[in-house]
């Protein structure tokens, strides 16, 4: 009886180690040092089958990566064509990162579902050991007379390209940075594009269209089928030799085939235009009659005294 008591006393104790060592195994934060074709691991130490394996980064909705062993891989749209699982053994998540960009920088948890003893995660922290961008400049207090401000409006399921207009007396632009800010959200930077050590660094970060950088630092953002959600603002802030610039833009996208600012502006002018030409007309009218009775009043004047009551009597008939 007492060794039954002992190897049930043994078994708890074991479960209890094995749920403390999990727990702390978890708890683990690997750092990893941004570059090219970083690797992230995550290789359970637990035996089983793999379920599922799905890869999350802190303060994103979507995860960046998801491996199933029968429906295949899924990748974020920024990750995609990105990351690639390693799979060296039946429970390793691990994957790799190409392309990397400072935007990569940041908290990453690696889950993997296995069976039967369920859950197993790990974090990792990728750093930067370098300088990182200054995207700072971004919430800098500007001057008055280095913004400016455009408006555009286009019909839903239109496609539509905005382009960052490069401002005017300046010789030098060292970085361009396209952001974007929807509704009551904070600004979101969706684009870069530098010079860095004589060439061009283009980042894409757009999960809405197809930001392009040209060798002049011309950005543009192209949107395919925009919908209400591409609504908002839209701020080019340039570095350059005389200082910071920016270009803001507010995009307005009116239903299809619904309400149209740009067709309701064209009928204001046109009804402004038509009320202008009436309103001419009447003067014009106005200005004839009253010569006209001008005139008859001089040439009553001129009558002789005998002469004037026949013409009183004449134009009464």
């Amino acid at each position: 009886m007492e060794a039954v008591q002992k190897d049930r006393w043994y078994l708890l104790v074991l479960l209890f180690l094995t749920f403390i060592k999990a727990a702390l195994l978890q708890r683990e934060v690997e750092a990893v040092r941004l570059e090219e074709g970083m690797v992230l691991s995550c290789l359970c130490p637990w035996k089983g089958n793999l379920s599922m394996v799905s890869w999350t980064k802190k303060h994103e909705n979507n995860p960046v990566a998801v491996f199933h062993p029968e429906f295949g891989k899924s990748f974020s749209h920024r990750y995609r064509d990105r990351v690639e699982f390693l799979r060296t053994a039946p429970l390793d998540g691990s994957i790799s990162i190409k392309n990397v960009t400072h935007q990569d920088i940041g908290n990453y948890q690696c889950s993997v579902q296995t069976f039967p003893q369920g859950p197993w995660t790990t974090d990792i922290q990728v750093e930067d050991l370098d300088e990182p961008p200054s995207f700072n400049i971004t919430d800098l207090a500007l001057p008055e007379e280095a913004v400016t401000v455009a408006q555009l409006v286009e019909e839903e399921n239109n496609n539509l390209t905005i382009r960052c207009i490069h401002p005017h007396n300046v010789t030098i632009i060292n970085q361009v940075i396209l952001e974007r800010k929807l509704h009551e959200q904070l600004w979101t930077i969706i684009g870069v594009c530098k010079q860095v050590d004589g060439g061009l660094l283009s980042e894409d970060y757009s999960d809405r269209g197809r930001v392009d950088c040209a060798d002049s630092l011309e950005v543009s953002l192209h949107l395919t089928g925009i919908a209400q959600e591409d609504g908002g603002f839209y701020r080019c802030t340039f570095n350059t030799d005389v200082g910071v610039r920016t270009y803001t833009i507010q995009l307005s996208v009116s239903p299809q085939g619904g309400f149209s600012l740009k067709l309701y502006m064209m009928y204001v002018y046109i009804g402004a235009g038509a009320s202008a030409v009436l309103l001419l007309i009447i003067i014009l009218i106005l200005a004839m009659k009253r010569r006209k009775q001008s005139k008859r009043v001089e040439y009553r004047v001129k009558l002789h005294p005998s002469q004037r009551q026949k013409w009183r009597q004449w134009h009464r008939q």
